[in-house]
């Protein structure tokens, strides 16, 4: 594994070490993944505000999880309206899933 990947898989790693970003994930993960079929029936997104209430953390601290997620390239977020969704993004679990396989190996 080159170095780049290895920063790239570190930033991943920094961003999920955070216990309220795991979990946010983890919510996101049990829905439809960007780019699936039921993401163009507007069923696989989780609205961000929605998903903040229901794990007790205020908007800005949402806010703040959410970046850090999408500069890690685990989540992307798209406004619809006056909503605002957001969905994992499956190339990233198969990479994060890749790597867990082979340094395991």
């Amino acid at each position: 594994m080159s170095k780049a990947d290895l920063r790239r898989m570190a930033d991943v790693f920094g961003a999920l070490s955070n216990p309220h970003r795991l979990e946010i994930l983890s919510r996101l993960s049990g829905g439809c993944l960007c780019g699936s079929e039921c993401r163009s029936k507007d069923g696989g997104c989780r609205c961000i505000a929605d998903l903040a209430e229901e794990l007790g953390i205020a908007p800005s601290t949402m806010s703040h999880h959410l970046k850090e997620l999408r500069r890690a390239g685990l989540v992307e977020t798209e406004r619809r309206g006056q909503r605002m969704d957001c969905c994992v993004r499956p190339d990233a679990l198969k990479e994060l899933a890749t790597f867990l396989r082979s340094e395991l190996s």
